[in-house]
């Protein structure tokens, strides 16, 4: 019986150090590398030339913005990007956008203007069609994309059914860039329930590069004032796929990792909705947790077997 409860163990030590292998590949496949993030618990010293309407709240832990046609109000933060891959993402509640308005938030060289290149933006805006979700792109040859969530018969438009969203609810907002497909895509999801809304893509005829500031605003938007596009945005997000090495000459990439690295929990005064980051990290521990483990067991009933036979 004693043999038998031994060499149940160990085949369970050879188990765990077998699955160790796989657990650690995966790890590795889905690092990444950071490049900009907040999580608004404390000031970003975002640049501004609206601070009246464009700052970081203290009581609510998110930054608030106030978007108004033909005034060229911006606000922004520096980031390192060069070119290649990446995922831009971060939560919005919009609490007013009024018919005309349109929030609008993404990554920009310096010019920050909607019309001027290199841009990648997100829009939630409020027009003839509704308040419909829109990805802009602007690539730096000066091509201008666009698709929206409104349904369309045009060519390589989106033509599912329109999706509008709604003021005082939280979303999740992804933009993946796929430099190799030249592929660009904006996913709309219900923070709270995770419920994806609406997703769809743009298809650029270049790579992107240049874009060296993560910013809104107005810049660009010629239209009537005095109207605005209001809310929150927390938890904003840029990463890239860290390069993983497969040999001392050869290279890979991992694949896109869109999980928030953070975990908060905020309330609006304005609405019941309440940010909740969830935790992930490129490589986690309980590999080499279970690697020790393994190779305890292994040590420990190896040696009450060679024991027992002496």
């Amino acid at each position: 019986m004693t043999l038998c409860k031994n060499f149940i163990f160990i085949i369970l030590a050879v188990s765990l150090l077998v699955l160790i292998c796989p657990l650690q590949a995966l790890s590795d496949d889905n690092a990444v590398n950071v490049i900009y993030q907040t999580s608004f618990a404390s000031d970003p010293h975002w640049t501004t030339n609206n601070p009246s309407t464009d700052y970081w709240d203290p009581n609510m832990a998110m930054y608030h913005f106030s978007i108004e046609p033909s005034t060229g109000g911006y606000a922004y933060t520096t980031i390192n990007y060069e070119r290649g891959p990446f995922t831009f993402e971060y939560d919005v509640n919009l609490t007013r956008v009024d018919e005309g308005a349109t929030f609008r938030f993404g990554m920009s060289g310096s010019e920050m203007d909607l019309s001027k290149a290199p841009n990648v933006l997100t829009q939630f805006t409020n027009g003839k069609n509704g308040q419909i979700m829109m990805l802009h792109l602007v690539t730096p040859g000066s091509k201008l994309l666009e698709v929206s969530s409104q349904t369309s018969n045009e060519p390589l438009a989106y033509s599912g059914p329109s999706v509008k969203y709604q003021l005082n609810t939280l979303y999740h907002v992804t933009v993946n860039y796929d430099n190799d497909r030249k592929t660009l895509n904006m996913k709309v999801n219900e923070k709270l329930s995770g419920k994806e809304i609406w997703s769809y893509y743009l298809t650029a005829t270049e790579s992107l590069n240049g874009m060296n500031r993560i910013y809104l605003g107005s810049k660009g938007d010629y239209g009537v004032m005095n109207i605005y596009a209001q809310g929150y945005i927390d938890n904003v997000r840029l990463t890239q796929p860290a390069a993983v090495t497969t040999s001392p000459t050869a290279g890979t990439h991992a694949s896109f990792s869109a999980t928030p690295s953070t975990t908060k929990q905020t309330t609006q005064q304005t609405t019941a909705a309440s940010t909740q980051m969830s935790s992930e990290t490129p490589a986690s521990s309980s590999t080499y947790i279970l690697a020790i483990g393994a190779l305890s067991i292994s040590v420990i009933f190896s040696a009450r077997l060679g024991k027992k036979k002496n």
